[in-house]
């Protein structure tokens, strides 16, 4: 099946933070991006809009994108949300997906073919790993959601490959440039179209001393979670001065 009018929707997982690349808007490929470049191949008049901001908790994307999405009547649409409102230190797992069901029932009701992202299975990670438990019960609401609006899950819970670190960017939070050119494998699979992205070079896994480590761990501290915490705490978000990278459908180049 071809598709025309493609939207996608979301946070920093869409927008492709961890995929950098200055000659494009807000200087991020991702993993959407290289659908569309895909899609592209297939049909000259496919089209492409990008409304996904760093940093929005399920809330607002769904208060500033779920419109304008449906406005452009798309037959295309992804949507991650809700993985920024899980790595608070409270969140109403029932309200916010309930909230997000409703949403998922607007994209479905344009006729588009909607897919829907589970959580990552964060069990191996030192950082958030704490945090399984909670991503598990906003799977299982997520899927009961897609089930009811006929949407086509995304089980990312259940890519294993993601389990080693060099899919991941160096903050441990964001996918890397391989993790978005696999996800974007999976997706077109999923999709059932032919494409031709290539499997992600992966670097030899770096062998480190303990002291090695500890001083990486520290550097990962300075760099990425005090910032991180910090914005948290000030009530700011890393999306806060960005504008979508791609807020119209546009052909791709």
């Amino acid at each position: 099946m071809s598709y025309l009018r493609y939207v996608a929707l979301g946070d920093s997982f869409t927008e492709g933070v961890g995929d950098p690349d200055p000659a494009r808007p807000n200087g991020l490929r991702g993993w959407a991006d290289r659908v569309a470049e895909q899609l592209a191949r297939h049909d000259s008049g496919f089209r492409y809009a990008n409304l996904a901001i760093r940093g929005r908790k399920l809330p607002a994307i769904l208060a500033e994108q779920i419109e304008p999405a449906i406005a452009l009547e798309p037959d295309l649409v992804t949507i991650y949300a809700g993985g920024n409102d899980m790595l608070r230190p409270k969140v109403d797992l029932d309200a916010s997906v309930a909230a997000y069901d409703e949403a998922l029932g607007k994209l479905a009701g344009t006729g588009a073919r909607l897919l829907v992202w589970t959580a990552f299975d964060a069990g191996d990670s030192g950082v958030f790993g704490s945090l399984r438990g909670r991503f598990a019960i906003y799977n299982e609401l997520v899927r009961d959601a897609a089930d009811r609006h006929g949407a086509t899950i995304v089980d990312f819970w259940r890519f294993r490959e993601y389990r080693d670190w060099r899919y991941w960017d160096e903050d441990r939070l964001h996918m890397g440039p391989a993790g978005h050119q696999h996800m974007a494998q999976r997706v077109l699979e999923i999709l059932g179209v032919p494409h031709t992205i290539e499997d992600p070079e992966l670097p030899e896994l770096p062998v480190r001393s303990r002291r090695e480590q500890l001083r990486h761990n520290v550097d990962w501290t300075r760099t990425s979670a005090l910032p991180w915490v910090h914005r948290r705490l000030t009530g700011r978000s890393s999306g806060d001065t960005i504008t979508p990278k791609r807020p119209t459908l546009a052909p791709i180049e």
